[in-house]
């Protein structure tokens, strides 16, 4: 894992990261909750009849910056997550191997990084969304440059290359309503801002315990 296109200190938190998931050593729901919407509730425990789904944060280098990847998805009618920002993945297919087989395939299907350039560095702690019955499989993964990024007109609006570092200063946790497709406003709801980009609800979960990783 070459990380000397990075400037030192992002090397070192890449470092940091891919040593904690190798540890397998992962923080968990306390994370997780850190940036939950109050309208979950309770321990996220999925049911029975939960649907599995994966997806995959993906780092990689760019301009000496480590960036993590982010879409946000299109908003086709009565689509619960329309329009939101999240990581690439979805639903398991009849002919996927296994979980990390559903993340990297629905990368590649909705970005156009190709799975074999991908070195999955691990796994982050599953995630019960209960608005839509997915039980998530999240995991991180790694590419040594940056991909030549090809989205999927049908389901992929916009193509996000965040700066990790943006998710570690101060300010980047915050909290306000969100609005929903159907109209509805969440108040006071947990969400990062990096940039001009604002990301809440599951996916929020998931990065807060990408960077719970870095206090371990």
């Amino acid at each position: 894992m070459d990380l000397t296109s990075l400037t030192p200190r992002e090397a070192r938190i890449m470092s940091h990261l891919r040593e904690r998931l190798a540890a397998g050593e992962l923080p968990g729901r306390a994370a997780q909750r850190t940036m939950a919407p109050a309208v979950r509730g309770g321990s996220g425990d999925p049911p029975e009849n939960a649907r599995r789904a994966s997806v995959v944060g993906l780092f990689y280098p760019h301009a000496g910056s480590l960036r993590l990847l982010y879409i946000q998805r299109t908003s086709p009618e009565n689509d619960r997550h329309a329009g939101q920002i999240s990581f690439p993945g979805g639903s398991v297919d009849p002919g996927d191997r296994n979980a990390e087989h559903t993340a990297l395939r629905e990368l590649e299907e909705e970005v156009g990084v190709p799975q074999k350039a991908v070195t999955v560095l691990g796994g982050l702690s599953q995630l019960y969304v209960p608005v839509s019955n997915f039980l998530v499989d999240p995991f991180v993964g790694w590419v040594g440059e940056r991909p030549n990024f090809r989205p999927q007109e049908s389901e992929v609006a916009r193509v996000l290359e965040l700066p990790f570092s943006g998710f570690l200063v101060p300010g980047a946790r915050r909290s306000g309503p969100r609005k929903l497709v159907n109209g509805m406003t969440l108040p006071d709801t947990p969400y990062w801002a990096v940039g001009a980009e604002e990301i809440w609800g599951a996916t929020a979960m998931m990065t807060a315990e990408l960077v719970a990783l870095l206090d371990s």
